[in-house]
């Protein structure tokens, strides 16, 4: 055989050839082999296709209206030269190709991936993590990367993001979301996905923690499952709890996650009833400005959400608790400490859940020189938070005498203090409280003076 020849002046789209039958084709007297070369043709704007034709083995062969081209030198050796445009069995690979411009939809399909079932990914993950969790994996990380494993894992983790919250072709499946959520927690699939989160690239972290965060509103059927995981599962939260001091890197990613798990009145108790509550004393006051935010919003759940629980908690541990509080973040943290502090006592004092912790507080001399420090500070929006605080001080109908002797020792004091405090924009009721304090002051002078 010479050569195979593509003819420059034909539009070529594709050739698959069959050897067995261009091998045969020329052979005397082999009429079975080297009868049909079939054929796939598309002229462009013409639309002219030819399937599976049958060519007899001429000198020479021209299909009128066609590009198909054949042609032979001799018909008695292998060494024969062939000159063909197209051959072998494109049509049934592409299926109906057409005009070109007009199938380009039709050809987008046949490629587009068949959607897994959420339930055979999640567990294809868990078992993925599972693999790269063994003493193979520990022993030959490279061969691991080689394998695969990782990308495979964060592929499907970006999956199960899509399936819970859409894309911008769909919006999720309720039964999709069920299914994924059902096979997560039929077994232990939350904590190694945690766990593997340092060995997952950025993007696969971000997705994780997206997906957890999702998990914890999934029902099935009024159950909520991620609440009765956690239940058993309370491991989970130390894991979380902890690595936010662990890695600085990594710390937002637990965060995120446990914004979501509080929410859970089962995990915010036992948080409060755990040695974790006093991380987030120093959580709150790292370096980092994401982190230490995050943890703010979780400190603030902690003690706002479940009311039950925390004055419950508050008044088993009144004494721990505001020592802490005083001492760690209204007395020695920065602004944004201080700021988020004093408006957080504020919230929680003035819940009508905690109003014995509240009483107990505002009947305490050490707290009310703590507020008035406060209202000393030369910034005005932690003036403003440590305001809200002390007019429950004054408002007290059963206030201590030393309460009392303290106010009226720094009456002056506190009415030139008050008489340039107010908020940037104007507020009636802020304006109506500092009146009322304003004149319970002045009235304690009077009685005394009586």
């Amino acid at each position: 055989m010479k050569g195979v020849e593509i003819k420059p002046n034909c539009v070529t789209i594709a050739s698959v050839l069959c050897w067995e039958s261009i091998m045969g084709y020329g052979k005397q007297g082999d009429t079975k082999r080297g009868r049909k070369i079939g054929a796939c043709v598309s002229k462009i704007g013409g639309a002219w296709r030819h399937g599976g034709s049958d060519v007899s083995p001429s000198s020479k062969h021209h299909r009128a209206g066609s590009h198909l081209r054949v042609s032979t030198t001799s018909t008695t050796s292998y060494d024969d030269e062939v000159s063909i445009t197209f051959s072998g069995k494109l049509s049934s690979f592409s299926g109906n190709l057409g005009n070109v411009h007009g199938s380009s939809n039709r050809m987008k399909g046949l490629f587009k991936h068949k959607p897994r079932p959420p339930g055979e990914i999640v567990r294809q993950t868990r078992d993925l993590i599972a693999l790269s969790e063994t003493d193979y994996e520990e022993t030959n990380p490279k061969q691991s990367k080689r394998l695969g494993i990782w990308p495979e894992i964060s592929r499907n983790i970006r999956d199960l993001k899509s399936i819970l919250y859409g894309n911008s072709e769909a919006e999720p499946v309720a039964e999709a979301c069920l299914s994924l959520t059902q096979e997560f927690f039929r077994e232990d699939t939350l904590r190694p996905l945690i766990k593997s989160l340092p060995k997952l690239d950025l993007e696969a972290r971000k997705d994780a923690t997206q997906i957890v965060a999702n998990l914890q509103k999934q029902q099935v059927g009024s159950r909520l499952v991620a609440s009765e995981y956690l239940e058993s599962n309370l491991d989970v939260i130390d894991t979380l709890v902890e690595g936010i001091g662990r890695d600085p890197q990594m710390a937002l990613h637990y965060t995120g996650m446990l914004k979501e798990c509080v929410r859970h009145q089962v995990v915010a108790k036992y948080i409060l009833e755990s040695k974790n509550l006093e991380r987030f004393f120093d959580y709150v006051q790292v370096p980092y400005f994401d982190v230490a935010t995050d943890a703010s919003k979780i400190f603030r759940e902690l003690l706002t959400r479940h009311k039950s629980t925390v004055s419950e908690y508050l008044s088993k541990n009144y004494e721990w608790f505001f020592a802490e509080y005083n001492t760690r973040l209204l007395e020695k943290g920065s602004y944004f400490t201080k700021r988020q502090a004093s408006k957080l006592l504020g919230d929680v004092l003035m819940d009508r859940s905690n109003s014995g912790v509240m009483v107990r507080y505002v009947s305490s001399l050490d707290h009310l020189r703590i507020m008035m420090n406060l209202l000393r500070e030369p910034t005005k929006n932690i003036q403003l938070e440590a305001f809200h605080i002390f007019k429950l001080f004054v408002a007290n109908e059963r206030k201590p005498e030393d309460i009392v002797a303290i106010l009226v020792a720094n009456r002056n004091k506190i009415l030139r203090l008050f008489a340039d405090l107010k908020p940037e924009k104007e507020d009636e009721g802020f304006e109506a409280d500092k009146l009322l304090v304003v004149g319970e002051i002045a009235s304690l002078s009077l009685k005394l003076t009586e």
